[in-house]
């Protein structure tokens, strides 16, 4: 009956129990010794008085006395206990000085503390020599899959992500591990591919799906033991029509040629100007044409020093650049006309021109005189690439939607040979590898404290009020028990000034969010974060009470199971201990750097430290699932709100 109440709890009512047996003791001996008297024919008026005052003075010095033991029995004793018994489950030597009256208990603890330390130290080095194999390879595997053009993604049997790469979160945006990938692409695609794959008895087929945007993917599906993995590339969009392009070229061409034939003898000043105009007019019409005939980005992109592989740059080092082409086609064909200009008797060198801000102009110079466009068309026409033996020089160029041209402005100048190709966007630096192939082994409705997948996330406010507002806003994401890499860090224009007190605390400034998303675009942002996750804080009804206080304003409305890590370490430690953020990371020996102190990311990662350690000291008082932390939260309501019984409160106000 006594084993869901506390060890310090437990004695009080032991103690108590004393105190009201001693009463009624001296109570029935006052009422054998009064029936005595009365029996024995003596005045009871006159005996009761100084026996009564006899009896309380007794009875009130026995009850001092058994408090005055309960007290020293529970500070020294049953305080002392229960904090060795929250040291034990996190793995923490105990201190010594509060155990001191505990006789040889508080040595035998840190002794078996340190032993358990001892041996988890053994065999962590006794298997660090057969992991690190396996982490080699998984380092290569991550780096492979990370720089993988496509997007790569992996779900279990009900659907959910247990794994993306880069490619496939910059494809679909707010991808994240445990959720549906339903809600990113259009499952009517997903689930014919099924089909095929199930009726048709075939390993893998292709598809052809939508994002929920419309963005169109295609790619392969192919089933894996405990799900599906799909590998999609960016279908490249309808060219737009280039008729008009190709007009305009055969007319700037059309009225070049006869300018051109009455050349004989100098050239006047305006028919020299009317070429230079024709001549503009050709090159705008070529620019458009090419414009017109780009492909979207497919995911091809190679760096300049990739395609200078085997060219003579002069030493130059080249910008750290990249550009929209396959490096090895396009270095096939550089190479291949170095090859033919050098059999000319010419020494081509490598320029890279960057003055455009669209493209990178790729020149191959020499000294010496122009190249006639007949006898580069016909090198064009030798394909230049050994793996692509089919395709010719013109081929690969069209490939890739760009051409090459012959190039002498100043006779005393250098020839050259142009190629345009379009710049890259800079590569996503923050991407990788997110995953956790456990989920798909756990159920999806899983109410374990290990298994739950969890937004960890801490505020800054203008203040300690009700009314105030959020100035940033931080959370890392925990699946399965680990942290995941997704972080959200932001912060918040509060409209209105933030007190100079407040800033002392947080260091942020009304400089700092000037230009900040407002409170309802960081706020709704945060919410596709924490999406179907449980959300965890240390004093969660303060920082659930700023997201639900902002809820009429943002349209953000969080419903999320929340965890207190004030509330779970006081069912690890008992309410007596302290429990603040610093008290907690001292006891669990997490360590904040001074200057992420009181800012929202460096509280939020602390918290999730602090909470990973505290589950398996929960699980091991019997408090393994959500429910059972919910049970256990009703006999901690002195000490702080349940955040989750305050949520259904609003939401039903």
């Amino acid at each position: 009956m006594l084993t869901g109440l506390s060890l310090r709890l437990r004695v009080l009512l032991i103690f108590a129990g004393l105190a009201g047996t001693v009463l009624a003791v001296f109570l029935f001996a006052l009422w054998v010794e009064a029936r005595r008297m009365s029996q024995a024919g003596i005045d009871m008026g006159e005996a009761t008085s100084p026996m009564v005052l006899a009896g309380f003075i007794a009875g009130l010095g026995a009850v001092l006395a058994i408090v005055a033991v309960w007290f020293l029995f529970d500070r020294f004793v049953a305080h002392p206990i229960e904090t060795l018994a929250g040291g034990l489950r996190t793995g923490q030597s105990p201190d010594l000085d509060q155990a001191r009256y505990l006789a040889d208990l508080g040595p035998a603890a840190r002794d078996a503390a340190e032993a358990r330390a001892r041996s988890a130290e053994a065999l962590a080095q006794a298997m660090q020599d057969h992991a690190a194999e396996q982490a080699r390879e998984k380092a290569a595997l991550e780096s492979i899959l990370s720089d993988f053009g496509a997007a790569a993604v992996m779900t279990d049997t009900a659907g959910r992500v247990v794994f993306y790469n880069a490619a496939a979160g910059r494809m679909m945006p707010g991808l994240g591990l445990d959720r549906p990938l339903a809600r990113h692409l259009r499952s009517g695609a997903l689930d014919a591919a099924r089909v095929r794959l199930v009726d048709g008895g075939v390993a893998a087929t292709d598809l052809t799906a939508l994002t929920v945007d419309g963005t169109r993917l295609t790619g392969r599906m192919r089933l894996m033991d405990d799900g599906t993995l799909l590998i999609l590339r960016d279908r490249p969009a309808a060219r737009p029509e280039s008729r008009a392009a190709f007009e305009a070229l055969r007319r700037r061409a059309a009225t070049l040629v006869p300018m051109l034939e009455v050349l004989d003898g100098p050239i006047p000043p305006a028919l020299a100007q009317a070429i230079r105009a024709e001549g503009q007019g050709l090159a705008n019409a070529m620019r458009s044409l090419s414009d017109a005939d780009k492909p979207d980005d497919s995911g091809a992109c190679a760096q300049l020093a990739e395609l200078a592989v085997g060219l003579d740059t002069g030493g130059a080092p080249l910008p750290r650049l990249s550009v929209q082409a396959q490096a090895g086609p396009v270095n096939a064909l550089l190479r291949a006309l170095d090859g033919h200009l050098r059999a000319q008797g010419h020494a081509p060198r490598l320029v890279v021109d960057t003055a455009d801000a669209a493209e990178v102009r790729l020149l191959l110079e020499w000294q010496g005189a122009a190249l006639p466009m007949d006898r580069l068309e016909a090198w064009l026409a030798e394909p230049p690439d050994h793996d692509q033996p089919d395709l010719s020089g013109a081929d690969l160029l069209a490939a890739q939607a760009t051409g090459i041209w012959a190039e002498h402005d100043d006779p005393a100048g250098p020839a050259r040979l142009v190629l345009p190709l379009p710049r890259a966007a800079e590569a996503d630096v923050s991407g990788g590898l997110t995953y956790d192939f456990a989920l798909a082994s756990r159920g999806a409705a899983s109410s374990q404290l290990a298994d739950l997948t969890c937004v960890v996330f801490d505020t800054e406010t203008t203040g300690l009020e009700p009314t105030d507002r959020i100035v940033q806003i931080a959370g890392v994401r925990i699946a399965g028990g680990r942290l995941t890499g997704e972080r959200f860090e932001t912060l918040v224009n509060p409209g209105r000034p933030i007190p100079p007190a407040s800033t002392k605390i947080h260091g942020v400034t009304d400089q700092m969010v000037k230009d900040a998303p407002d409170m309802a675009a960081a706020l709704v942002a945060f919410h596709h974060f924490a999406e179907d996750a449980a959300l965890v804080a240390h004093n969660a009804p303060f920082d659930m009470g700023m997201l639900h206080s902002a809820a009429p304003e943002t349209g953000a409305h969080f419903d999320n199971r929340v965890l207190d890590t004030v509330l779970l370490s006081a069912m690890v430690w008992g309410q007596s201990a302290p429990h603040t953020l610093d008290a907690l990371c001292e006891r669990l020996q997490i360590t904040i750097p001074e200057e992420l102190r009181h800012t929202a990311m460096g509280d939020t990662e602390a918290t999730a430290q602090a909470f990973l350690q505290l589950i398996p000291a929960l699980a091991a008082k019997g408090i393994k699932r959500f429910e059972d932390m919910q049970v256990e939260a009703r006999k901690h309501r002195r000490l702080i709100g349940d955040a989750n019984q305050d949520a259904a409160k609003t939401s039903s106000s």
